[in-house]
């Protein structure tokens, strides 16, 4: 049984990564499909694209290839058993910028950088760099 869906897709994220591969198949939630649009805009993968299976829907996550840098960092940080909550003027930046902090807000998933923007806090999911 899965109990945190989202650490289930960043390892599974990470894993294809490590193992040199191109692409990985995640199983399909709303959550995960908005985590993935952040993480493109934000270039950390490549593409997603959601694909039927049988009579549950997948997520097809392509990866960035990556060539003598070092792998994407993904790190779950709001978890089921202790949710962090932040206001927006405590949204700080994730390695001077380099990484994103995704943020679930009342307007939907979004990076930190967006949320502190729009003045909207919420539940941290991940950072990644």
């Amino acid at each position: 049984m899965n109990t945190d869906p989202i650490a289930d897709y960043l390892t599974r994220i990470r894993n294809a990564s490590q193992a040199g591969l191109k692409s990985t198949v995640i199983p399909y939630s709303k959550i995960k499909e908005s985590l993935s649009k952040v993480l493109v805009e934000r270039r950390f993968i490549k593409q997603y694209k959601v694909q039927e299976s049988g009579k549950f829907k997948e997520l097809l996550v392509t990866l960035k290839p990556i060539e003598g840098q070092q792998h994407p960092h993904f790190k779950r940080i709001s978890k089921p058993g202790q949710r962090i909550y932040v206001k927006s003027k405590d949204i700080k930046r994730v390695r001077s910028g380099l990484g994103v902090l995704v943020v679930s807000t009342s307007k939907g998933v979004m990076s930190g950088e967006e949320a502190y923007k729009q003045k909207l806090g919420g539940e941290i999911l991940c950072e990644v760099y």
